[in-house]
């Protein structure tokens, strides 16, 4: 069993309920960005599931230049801040240098370290020296048993607040696969471990200057998931993912959030009665 990391008033990890960690890949503007918070949080209200909102203030790591990015740190952490305040609810948001940190720290709950960025030895310390939460993304590059070395980083930085996040490993070009092993051998390490249901059906540069994704996989994959022993499942979701500006292909379209919910809560409570 893994220990409880506390974000704002959800538990993570124990013996505490599955966690929600869901919103737009990237801040779109910020009435769309609170209408989606808003939608997420009356949702988990009425399904009673504990929530953490999630969104992007800039993706660094976009294919080309081109590609749509945000709204930046600092409007960004606006919008996150008006958010939180507003609805009451922990925010999650990546950074991707040590010169972000300090000003994402005043506003964020948890602090994400980006897939790409996991084994930057410099930001991780940066990150955990916040005494924040932190939730590192394995890298598409790394085997489940080399997360252990990064929590090694934090945890020498005298932080205990982790989770591992699962979103699929390379697999030959412009493809991701799980291995689901992945969550079982990571929770040995004695953290939270969250599945990203969403990033894992990404087609990295599939479609050349973009990524592609296979959105039609979530649903198994985040039951599979489940279904194995996760304490968070993490989800990109958008009102019309056809028109995201940022991984539209493998995000889930809001309608039919609540309906995977369900089953998802019918899984998870087989689990725990097992």
């Amino acid at each position: 069993m893994s220990r409880i990391v506390k974000i704002g008033n959800v538990e993570i990890g124990g013996k505490s309920p599955l966690v929600l960690i869901s919103g737009p890949c990237v801040i779109e503007g910020e009435e769309i960005t609170y209408q989606t918070a808003l939608f997420l949080k009356e949702l988990t209200q009425r399904l009673n599931i504990p929530f953490i909102f999630k969104s992007s203030y800039d993706k660094a790591n976009r294919t080309s230049k081109d590609s749509y990015r945000g709204p930046g740190l600092k409007e960004g952490l606006r919008i996150l801040k008006s958010i939180k305040e507003a609805l009451k609810i922990p925010v999650i948001s990546d950074v991707h240098c040590v010169q972000e940190v300090e000003l994402a720290a005043q506003v964020l709950d948890i602090i994400q370290i980006p897939a790409f960025l996991c084994r930057q030895t410099d930001l991780i310390y940066a990150v955990a020296d916040t005494g924040l939460p932190v939730n590192v993304k394995k890298g598409q590059f790394l085997a489940p048993w080399d997360v252990e070395y990064i929590i090694e980083k934090i945890t020498s930085r005298g932080n205990e607040n982790i989770l591992v996040t699962e979103r699929g490993s390379c697999f030959g070009y412009n493809n991701l696969v799980v291995d689901f092993r992945s969550l079982v051998i990571m929770r040995q390490f004695g953290y939270p471990v969250v599945f990203d249901a969403t990033h894992s059906v990404q087609l990295p540069g599939g479609k050349g200057r973009t990524s592609g994704g296979q959105r039609e996989f979530v649903p198994y994959l985040a039951r599979a998931a489940v279904a194995i022993g996760i304490d968070a499942l993490f989800m990109e979701v958008h009102k019309v993912p056809e028109e995201a500006l940022c991984d539209g292909p493998n995000a889930w379209p809001l309608e039919k959030l609540e309906e995977l919910l369900r089953i998802i809560l019918n899984i998870e409570k087989v689990i725990r009665d097992v």
